[in-house]
């Protein structure tokens, strides 16, 4: 017989052990590595992994910044109100060292460019700059911002309408889509893990066949 199931009720944690629950729970989890620019023309980077695909008609894509602990939003989202484009890229192992240094608190107006060695090269269609190491990037316009809560952690759920992307030719198939085999992305997983998907760790399931009453 096994043991009865452990039992967590959020509203009866701490916000260390509700992070802890939930993000071990949720995992693992793609990253949004977002670029931005303030209205005045500074420009910021920043890794998200609260990151997820939306629908087709119009292509989108959905991210959400949580407030930090004082509850002041971060520069993605205030950048992201003022001008409402940013770029989103994919994380590969290639870049993750770096991807992780920018996730440490700057002041506003820091250029995580330079700060951690990307370099910035002009998107096509939206004003933030790319970044030229990243494997695959989405140019995203803002739809809607959706704030959920206020204060200490609060979701800011930004979903955005993906108007350009672009693919390093070097991760692409005889397609020109993306390969899953030679993309090997990082995804977030619990406290400082991560995993990355290298061929060897991949398997396939087919999807079964439509069952019609």
């Amino acid at each position: 017989m096994s043991a009865p199931a452990i039992l967590h009720r959020p509203d009866q944690l701490s916000t260390r052990d509700l992070y802890q629950l939930l993000t071990r729970c949720v995992s693992p989890r793609p990253i949004a590595f977002v670029s931005t620019i303030s209205a005045d023309g500074a420009p910021n980077l920043a890794p998200f992994s609260y990151f997820a695909l939306g629908g087709l008609q119009p292509p989108s894509v959905v991210f959400c910044p949580v407030n930090d602990r004082a509850g002041v939003e971060k520069d993605t989202l205030c950048n992201i109100r003022e001008v409402g484009e940013y770029v989103i890229h994919g994380v590969t192992r290639d870049i993750a060292e770096r991807m992780n240094l920018t996730s440490a608190t700057y002041p506003r107006g820091v250029n995580e460019f330079t700060e951690t060695g990307f370099t910035a090269v002009p998107s096509e269609l939206v004003r933030p700059p790319r970044v030229k190491e990243a494997h695959l990037a989405m140019e995203c316009r803002s739809i809607e911002i959706l704030t959920v809560g206020s204060g200490p952690y609060a979701g800011n759920f930004i979903i955005g309408e993906v108007l350009a992307i672009h693919l390093d030719p070097s991760i692409v198939d005889e397609h020109g889509m993306p390969d899953p085999l030679r993309l090997e992305v990082v995804g977030r997983m619990g406290g400082d893990l991560y995993v990355d998907a290298r061929p060897e760790t991949l398997f396939e399931m087919k999807r079964p066949p439509t069952h019609r009453r």
